[in-house]
This record gives C-alpha cells, structure tokens and sequence, in this order.
C-alpha cells in the first residue's frame, strides 16, 4: 500500500491516524504522526524502516519537548516530514537515498526483501511538490526538478530484478506530460483499470475537501512496477469514506478590490467530515508467475 497521510493538524490529526491500518510505504510522516502509529495495536507486527535523518528529527523533538525553558526560535535546518516503509516480511537491506536537486529534501527510501529466493525491491519517494509561484509561461518551476527525480529513482531500482516503485510521484500528465516509463515497466492503474476514474487527490470526491478548495482531480500517487517474477493482479483505492462521527471546521477568507479600489473581504466557514487523508491509498495485488520460486503468500 502506498498512502501520502497528509501532516496538516487542522484536520483532526489524532483522529485520522488511527483509522490508517495496513500500511506499507507512507508519505508526509511526522514525527507526532510516527507517535500515533506506534500506538496502534497492529505496530508490532510490522518492522519500521525510516530514513535516518527521520530518526535524529524524532530524537530532537523528544529532547525539544522535554525542556522547561521555551526553545530559542531558530531556523530548522531538517525536514519535519519524511517517508517510511513498514514490513511484515524479513527486510534483508534498507537505505535513502537523498536526491542531489531537492529544495524540500526529498529522497528514494528502497526496502530489499527475499521471498522464497526470489528477490523484491520496494521503492517509495514523495517527489518534488508543485511551486505555484511560477511566471505566467511556466505553470509549475519544479516540474524539471520532479522529472529528474522520477528519472532518477527508475534507474536506481532498475538495476533490481523484481521492482516496485510507489508514492506520492507529485505527478500531473498535463503538465509533466506520461510518467518516463523505461522499457519493461508498468504502471499498474493504467495496466489494470485503463479509463477508470484515477484521482488520489480529488477536491470533489473526497468530502474532507469539498469546500473552499479549488477543484483538482489529479492522479498524483501511483505504483509502477517490473516484476518478471511477479503478476500485477490487482490495484484498488482506500480511504475513500469519511471516518464516523469525526468533523473538522474549514474556514477560508474572500476579498476583492472595487473599480475605486476599495477593499471588501469576508469568510465562510464549513463543518466538514474527516477521511485519513486528503489523498485517497493505493493498494497492490501481486502474486508468483508460473515458474517463479516465489511462495505464493
């Protein structure tokens, strides 16, 4: 499973972790969020792989909270989110790799698992994320950055047999054009479910972000794969529900300027439902090709 599980506090955090379960490669993991999973009843069962500047950021915020004195305000020179991967299997090697052109310090987190002698890689990133502050001629100044990441990332796994690459990829077709698919690659939701609504990130189907949020529709988490061993068998969505009896208030300010250029402003407030995130999962269903060693669990 791939999740992007959404840092923003305003929206009910300490509710909607707790409704994430089984989770493989996650996105936007803070370390209040990486607390509340550890609570959760099925932590044990997994082995938790983060990148080590992950590690030293949670280390520092327990000292952080623990002072009596305020802490002196100064400039974080380290992230406060990251990716993680979580495994029920033997993980045989782990390792981030940060990439050399991020602003926003993201990097490619790679698991290596043996499965019946047969080997898998699990690779997850959050790719550079839009800057919207771009010039007219330029819709988005990163979207150079988010290639060369994704480039990247394909040819760092590529070297593996047996390859899944997933997360929050960042990704929009109409700007960054098709995702640089090498030859033996696939991406699993267009191999799957071709025509099928894609969307992780909808402001109209996900009711968490029905109101005061422009509309977007984009597919922005995906799984590629090369699995000669393996077969793609399924991919669905999750998260897709509001959680029961859990709300949030949305509140967003409007102004404008008149012809005399006077200055109207107001606000609207909503009471909106609560989903795990602002992006919709993706779950994956591989299973042995006819003549692969892989067990079949």
């Amino acid at each position: 499973m791939t999740y992007n599980v959404c840092f923003g506090q305003n929206m009910e955090l300490h509710s909607r972790i707790p409704a994430i379960g089984d989770l493989i490669c996650l996105q936007e993991v803070t370390p209040e969020i990486h607390g509340l999973l550890k609570k959760s009843d099925w932590w044990a069962e997994y082995k938790c792989l983060m990148p080590r500047e992950m590690e030293y950021y949670i280390e520092a915020e327990k000292v952080r909270s623990n002072m009596v004195r305020p802490f002196t305000k100064k400039k974080r020179t380290m992230r406060s989110y990251f990716c993680m991967q979580m495994s029920k299997l033997p993980v045989d090697s782990f390792r981030g790799v940060p990439f050399s052109n991020s602003a926003m310090g993201r990097e490619l987190c790679m698991a290596n698992f043996s499965i019946g002698g047969v080997t898998l890689v699990l690779g997850t990133s959050h790719l550079e994320s839009p800057r919207r502050e771009a010039p007219w001629w330029d819709h988005d100044m990163n979207r150079n950055k988010r290639a060369a990441q994704a480039k990247a990332s394909l040819e760092w796994l590529g070297g593996s047999r047996n390859v899944i690459f997933c997360g929050d990829m960042n990704w929009d077709d109409k700007i960054d054009g098709p995702f640089p698919l090498p030859s033996g690659w696939v991406d699993a939701w267009a191999e799957l479910k071709p025509g099928e609504d894609d969307w992780t990130y909808d402001t109209v189907a996900n009711a968490m972000l029905s109101k005061g949020f422009k509309k977007l529709q984009l597919r922005l988490d995906r799984f590629v794969c090369k699995l000669p061993d393996f077969e793609v068998q399924g991919i669905e969505m999750v998260g897709t529900e509001p959680i029961p009896g859990v709300s949030y208030e949305k509140a967003k300010e409007y102004s404008f300027k008149s012809k005399s250029k006077k200055k109207f402003s107001w606000a609207r407030e909503w009471t909106l439902p609560v989903l795990p995130s602002d992006h919709f999962g993706l779950v994956l269903t591989i299973a042995p090709r006819d003549g692969s060693s892989a067990p079949s669990e």
